[in-house]
């Protein structure tokens, strides 16, 4: 959801890769949903496993959760964004997070001066 949204938002100023320690094999039909109301498109979606590699890539790494199955490459900046799964979650709870999740997205690009 969060690649979705900053990719939506960000307008094409920044790149965005999805990772994820159990990256799963599609978007779910609910998120895909929540996300297609916010206008974000997961059409071409498709998270990778968060490896070292992918980690050496960004200049930004967002994080939810992972805790230490996260790799950690000094010089990079680090945001964790602890939010609930929305797997199996009811829509208006899914909503609730792709929310939770947006707010930070604007607070991230404001810091970044992307608007």
């Amino acid at each position: 959801m969060a690649a979705a949204l900053l990719a939506h938002r960000a307008g094409g100023h920044v790149v965005v890769s999805s990772a994820g320690t159990h990256p799963a094999t599609e978007v779910g039909t609910v998120v895909a949903q929540v996300l297609a109301e916010a206008g974000a498109d997961v059409t071409d979606a498709c998270p990778e496993p968060l490896t070292d590699e992918v980690v050496r890539a960004a200049d930004i790494v967002i994080t939810m959760g992972c805790g230490d199955a996260c790799p950690v490459v000094p010089g990079r900046r680090y945001l964790d964004w602890p939010v609930t799964d929305p797997e199996g979650a009811p829509i208006a709870v899914v909503r609730g997070i792709r929310d939770e999740i947006d707010t930070r997205i604007t607070e991230l690009l404001d810091s970044m001066r992307i608007t």
